[in-house]
């Protein structure tokens, strides 16, 4: 049994390599960034570049492939809904602020110090794509593969943190589940009022 559990890293890091491939192809097919949050995959790209150098510290090597493929591919879909005109000048100043956060807590605490902050991370990660989703009459933009990898994913290091008695790691997890659960029904809800009016999803930015 502890061979499985501690197998789950290496699950995540199948799930995680493709988990934004569908939004940047729902971006790249449609244009349609309706209920997509800017603020959401730029914090995205940021936190896993620091989970990233956690993991490395950590000693959790398998753990480094999942967090570098979500930092790249969340990256690029931050610059496709830039180019979009997606995000403010405001909103890329407070990633930044909280990127110089993040730097300074490990040169002040070390690993223990990242990883407390990016505990806290998990939860402001995930309130701007629930804001975007649930303040968005027609969230048509929003893929729901990437969500739906993203909850397979975040069991995986929920199931591992608790194994390892990680309270970072079943935080992230913990978190990143309810918040891809409140999304995925958000899109499924949405797809049930298209169908009953008879319309289709707009598409376009």
């Amino acid at each position: 049994m502890d061979f499985v559990l501690d197998a789950l890293p290496l699950v995540a890091a199948v799930l995680a390599t493709p988990q934004y491939v569908p939004q940047i192809r729902r971006l790249h097919r449609t244009g349609d960034t309706a209920g997509v949050s800017w603020a959401w995959a730029a914090l995205t790209s940021l936190h896993n570049t620091a989970w990233f150098a956690y993991f490395t510290l950590s000693g959790y090597w398998s753990a480094m492939v999942p967090s570098s493929a979500a930092a790249l591919l969340a990256g690029v879909v931050a610059v496709m809904l830039a180019r979009r005109g997606c995000g403010s000048v405001r909103t890329a100043t407070l990633v930044g602020a909280w990127a110089a956060t993040l730097g300074a807590a490990y040169v002040v605490a070390g690993r223990a110090g990242l990883g407390g902050l990016l505990t806290a991370a998990a939860i402001v990660q995930l309130a701007p794509p629930l804001r975007a989703a649930y303040r968005t009459a027609r969230p048509t933009g929003i893929a729901a593969g990437t969500w739906v990898l993203l909850f397979a994913e975040l069991s995986c290091w929920l199931a591992f943190g608790l194994h390892r008695s990680d309270p970072r790691l079943v935080i992230l997890g913990a978190t990143g589940v309810t918040a891809s659960t409140l999304i995925l029904a958000r899109v499924a809800h949405a797809g049930r009022g298209f169908s009953r009016l008879g319309t289709r999803p707009a598409r376009g930015g």
